[in-house]
């Protein structure tokens, strides 16, 4: 794993060369024999749902179970190598309280494997990631839906520091677009509204991971009162950042399309002050603005100013308004177009995004 800021800046952060991680796990994930599956349980601490399946499903919440099966198979994957690192010591990721860092990992990969309640203290997070795959392809193989098969993936950290940052922002990015899958569900009703208090389960469930590793990092364990929301497109951007391009078998059947980066080039603060971003290509003050999404308040537009044009890129400023009311922990940037749009909500942003989001943590 190598990363080389603690801010994820957009979905094509530089990702320097390196073997990519590949499936199967060592396990047999994604494919699982019985024996197999039930110690993916034990050490995840609980098993997949055993109540009765949707068994059809509507176009919004085929796309949001994809997405979701997308974002675990991902976050196995990242676990997976983030534990096998501290494990076997390698550099940058020598840490003390080994034991308890690697139980507590180890739960967790599991956990996207399958997430029912069990008592045990050293639960796996990677095993949990794994749960939380099993059952969101599960509900799509129950409904004759698509399931997603996994990608190669390449993690952009080198020591457990970057690597426990990078892991509490991707997880904040998952606990803003969860509730919006909730709320697919309960709107198509039927079957999928059984998904609805599930989804909830992994939202809590995923609630508690960034609070370690926020406790990791020493900041407050709980950011902030109200989570930043986010929107389907802006993950699976988020998402796109860490796989290896023409890796994927299927992930094209989301129906997604990942957005250009927006890069912050300066160091956010917890203040009002002014942004340096950077995109690809050229970019026009009179016909595009930035567009910050934080806490769950409505969408705060500003103008961009500055554009200076420079080895194919364009750099310029925007003001930061952090006072107005931004949420501690993550906030979400995109450049949008138009030169003063309003917005009522995440969702209408990601519709008039060119470039981004931007991650942008502030403690």
């Amino acid at each position: 794993m190598r990363f080389t800021n603690v801010v994820l800046s957009s979905a094509a952060a530089s990702i320097a060369a390196a073997a990519p991680f590949s499936y199967p796990l060592a396990n047999g994930f994604p494919s699982l024999s019985k024996t197999a599956l039930a110690e993916v349980y034990k050490l995840a601490g609980g098993t997949l749902p055993n109540g009765a399946l949707p068994s059809s499903l509507k176009p919004g919440g085929v796309q949001a179970l994809q997405l979701i099966a997308a974002n675990e198979l991902f976050e196995v994957a990242y676990f997976s190598e983030l534990l096998a690192n501290v494990t076997n010591n390698v550099p940058g990721y020598e840490i003390e309280n080994k034991d308890y860092v690697v139980d507590t990992l180890t739960a967790v990969v599991n956990v996207s494997l399958s997430p029912t309640p069990k008592p045990r203290l050293e639960t796996d997070n990677s095993q949990q990631e794994q749960v939380h795959v099993l059952s969101a392809n599960g509900v799509l193989a129950n409904a004759k839906n698509t399931t997603i098969q996994p990608c190669q993936y390449n993690f952009p950290v080198s020591t457990f520091d970057s690597a426990i940052a990078l892991a509490e922002t991707f997880t904040e990015v998952v606990l803003g677009v969860l509730p919006v899958a909730q709320g697919l569900f309960a709107s198509d009703g039927g079957d999928e509204t059984a998904l609805v208090p599930i989804v909830g389960s992994i939202i809590g469930q995923e609630g508690e991971q960034v609070g370690y590793y926020r406790y990791l990092q020493k900041k407050v364990a709980s950011s902030a009162p109200l989570l930043t929301g986010g929107a389907p497109q802006f993950a699976y951007t988020a998402i796109s950042q860490f796989i290896v391009p023409g890796s994927c078998p299927n992930i094209g059947v989301i129906g997604l399309t990942a957005f250009p980066p927006l890069t912050v080039e300066t160091t956010p603060q917890a203040e009002n002050f002014t942004q340096l971003f950077s995109v690809l290509g050229s970019i026009s003050a009179q016909n595009a603005s930035v567009t910050y999404i934080s806490g769950q308040n409505l969408p705060v537009t500003v103008p961009i100013s500055n554009v200076n044009v420079e080895g194919g890129k364009s750099y310029f400023f925007a003001p930061f308004p952090y006072e107005q009311g931004f949420a501690r922990g993550l906030t979400l940037g995109a450049v949008t177009v138009g030169s003063a749009p309003s917005f009522s909500s995440a969702a209408q942003v990601a519709n008039a995004t060119l470039f981004g989001p931007a991650l942008i943590e502030i403690d």
